[in-house]
């Protein structure tokens, strides 16, 4: 048979590895789809190959209201007030002629009241506000996300490669003389330029939380990004087995998958044990779920032992 490259051809291959068809496998479809989450969610958790370092581009977005009126009327920077619950917000743009791009929400604007621009003086009817990132100060990550290292360097402002940082000059002057000069001493400088950057800057602390998909970034906001801006993300994502259909043939995979449906099997038939089938057949259903226990703890021992990336120092 061909190597399994779909979830049914991963779960053919496992009920063949037990038995079938020669064999009757007792376990219901519903459970055999059971297993195999289960499967995939500790072979994720433990083995190396189950996730890609990968950066994301995460795009600084602002929250928008939905109203009634033309939005372009209003101007950027401009404040608005709700005239029944005193919530304001300020303008960023109009992203289209009933959607307008604001920030700074402050308070709860109630649907239907008309809000009030201070610079333009115009009055429409807001309908729904929806606060993204750049309010609600994380980013939302996908599910496919297990961990975050880090932030990379956000902006110019942050990084220093503006045309007054240090290391900017010393390149701009010395490039032309490292051909003859000594380009240890060089290399020492700029490690020391970067200990002074780690020193007086350093990295974004993060904290990230893969049940709530949230990347918070502990920093200024309004200092260290502007709206439009992209925050790179050095995470670790979990390979898509439909993108990736190789991972359906993942050596490991398939033996814990195995084994799974195996303590199933045993579990079911334990309920009939003692029972004679025609010819003088007896169910020993214990046996099978014996050994299948032994076989998931020496896997699991294995996962841990083998197939498991070194616990980091820091994990976001």
């Amino acid at each position: 048979m061909a190597n399994p490259n779909t979830r049914q051809g991963l779960i053919d291959h496992c009920l063949r590895e037990l038995g079938h068809p020669v064999i009757e496998i007792n376990v219901d479809d519903d459970q055999l789809e059971d297993r195999i989450d289960e499967a995939f969610q500790f072979y994720r958790e433990f083995h190396y190959d189950s996730v890609e370092m990968v950066y994301l581009a995460e795009k600084v977005i602002a929250s928008n209201a939905t109203i009634s009126g033309n939005a372009t009327s209003f101007v950027g920077s401009e404040l608005l007030t709700g005239n029944t619950s005193g919530a304001t917000a300020v303008v960023h743009q109009a992203a289209n002629s009933t959607l307008l791009d604001i920030y700074d929400i402050n308070g709860t604007f109630t649907t239907g009241e008309l809000i009030t621009g201070n610079k333009s003086g115009t009055v429409a009817s807001i309908s729904n506000v929806n606060k993204n990132n750049y309010d609600n100060n994380y980013f939302n990550l996908t599910d496919l996300v297990t961990g975050v290292s880090r932030v990379l360097q956000l902006s110019n402002k942050s990084s220093g490669t503006s045309m007054f940082n240090v290391t900017y000059q010393l390149m701009l002057n010395n490039i032309q003389s490292l051909t003859n000069t000594d380009i240890i001493y060089y290399s020492q400088l700029k490690t020391y330029f970067n200990l002074i950057n780690d020193l007086m800057i350093g990295q974004k602390p993060v904290r990230f939380n893969r049940h709530m998909n949230r990347l918070y970034v502990d920093m200024n906001w309004r200092k260290d990004v502007t709206i439009g801006d992209h925050v790179i993300v050095e995470a670790f994502r979990i390979l898509n087995p439909n993108t990736y259909t190789d991972v359906y043939n993942d050596y490991f995979l398939k033996k814990y998958a195995t084994a799974l449906i195996k303590k199933q099997w045993g579990t079911n038939l334990k309920k009939f044990e003692g029972v004679q089938l025609p010819g003088g057949v007896t169910l020993n259903g214990q046996k099978i779920y014996d050994e299948a226990v032994d076989e998931i703890k020496q896997l699991q021992l294995d996962a841990q032992s083998i197939y498991q990336l070194p616990v980091d120092f820091f994990v976001g």
